[in-house]
């Protein structure tokens, strides 16, 4: 009776902190995959315990002594299946992983803590790609860091887009679909010249709350933020590379290394609660609504160098939709949707994605040797495969 009273009045304590009396959602952490071993992830979730004692972890992998909720699984394959089914049930509310083969258009958000003054900076984007022409993606990734801004409680998050090819065309376009109306709270760098293009320094300032770059140049960066105090082979600061956001992804599917350390894992899974209970699923929907309402994907385009358009006759439509569960690698991202299309034509479903080291084909077990065979007998598809 007295524990009952006891969890009672600190339900009611809890509810008082965070302004909500529903139950806090359920995050969960795979634990299978990791270059420092499964006790490094359990560390992870039972350090997270610690220092955030109201999330309510569970975990996915084998069995353990943690006492966290576990649900046991005996490899990888499986491990990503009771995954999915968890997400989509709204079992947990989120997971942390350390790979997941997001679809072309979702890219994951990372946040750091910023070396000069300990600012927090969200870093947009970290892996994955929100498209494949490099500045409709910085553009679509800006959105991405807003709307993860957002379910973080930064109500007006002021943006940036680091100095990299394409970062003038981006702010471009940005400025133009501003000017349509959509709220864009732009920053100035910290070099005497302003302008909303930053420099390595604000990196380190954490000038913006929203630093925009292309997602391969985040995950260097991401890299470097959490493990140069380390020597690179264990990561200890910082948030994790954060979650898949694009339009129309409804799974909270956060990223960590497969060298994150503990404290990084512990961060993850307090970022995973935080998106989740920030509800930014709410967020993507509303910001993605405004922008289509504003049409801008024709501001996009407008400033993107296009692909020469299929004729109608020559589209083709995709096979019936199969689990995609193998990965053919090395095909370059700007020829993706061709490698999609050849496979379609020959009666093989498959998804572009990108994995953790660039872009991948996703086709079906049962099929992945023939699609393989098919590219190989592709010349410029070929010239990709090591």
């Amino acid at each position: 009776m007295n524990k009952q009273i006891a969890k009672v009045f600190e339900d009611i304590a809890n509810a008082i902190e965070s302004g909500s009396f529903a139950p806090a959602k359920r995050v969960a952490l795979t634990t299978l995959g990791s270059e420092h071993g499964e006790g490094n992830l359990l560390e992870g979730a039972l350090l997270a315990k610690k220092l955030y004692p109201k999330l309510d972890i569970a975990l996915i992998g084998k069995k353990n002594d943690t006492g966290l909720l576990t649900y046991e699984v005996n490899s990888e394959e499986e491990m990503y299946k009771v995954m999915e089914e968890k997400l989509d049930s709204k079992e947990i509310s989120a997971c942390v992983t350390m790979h997941y083969n997001f679809p072309i258009g979702v890219s994951t958000v990372g946040r750091v803590s910023t070396p000069a003054k300990g600012k927090e900076l969200i870093l947009a984007t970290t892996t994955g790609t929100s498209s494949s022409n490099r500045v409709e993606a910085m553009v679509k990734n800006a959105i991405a860091g807003i709307i993860t801004a957002k379910s973080l409680g930064v109500e007006n998050p002021s943006l940036g887009i680091l100095n990299l090819d394409g970062a003038r065309t981006a702010e471009k376009i940005l400025k133009e679909i501003a000017a349509l109306g959509y709220n864009i709270n732009f920053s100035e760098s910290k070099r005497a010249d302003g302008g909303v293009v930053m420099r390595g320094n604000d990196l380190l300032l954490g000038t913006p709350d929203v630093m925009v770059t292309d997602s391969l140049t985040g995950n260097v960066l991401m890299k470097m933020f959490s493990s140069f105090t380390s020597g690179g082979e264990y990561e200890v600061s910082g948030y994790g590379y954060g979650p898949g956001v694009g339009e129309g992804f409804k799974r909270n599917i956060l990223i960590i290394s497969r060298a994150s350390g503990a404290p990084v894992i512990a961060n993850a899974l307090k970022y995973a609660f935080d998106i989740s209970n920030g509800d930014i699923e709410k967020y993507a929907e509303t910001e993605y609504q405004s922008l289509a309402k504003l049409n801008w994907q024709s501001v996009i385009d407008k400033y993107t160098a296009k692909k020469e358009t299929k004729t109608a006759e020559t589209k083709v439509e995709a096979p019936s939709k199969e689990a995609v569960t193998e990965q053919i690698s090395g095909v370059d991202v700007m020829d993706i949707d061709d490698a999609v299309q050849m496979l379609w034509k020959a009666g093989i479903y498959a998804e572009g994605g990108m994995g953790c080291t660039g872009p991948v084909v996703l086709v079906n077990a049962a099929k992945f040797d023939k699609a393989l065979e098919l590219i190989k007998k592709d010349e410029k598809l070929a010239s990709y495969l090591v």
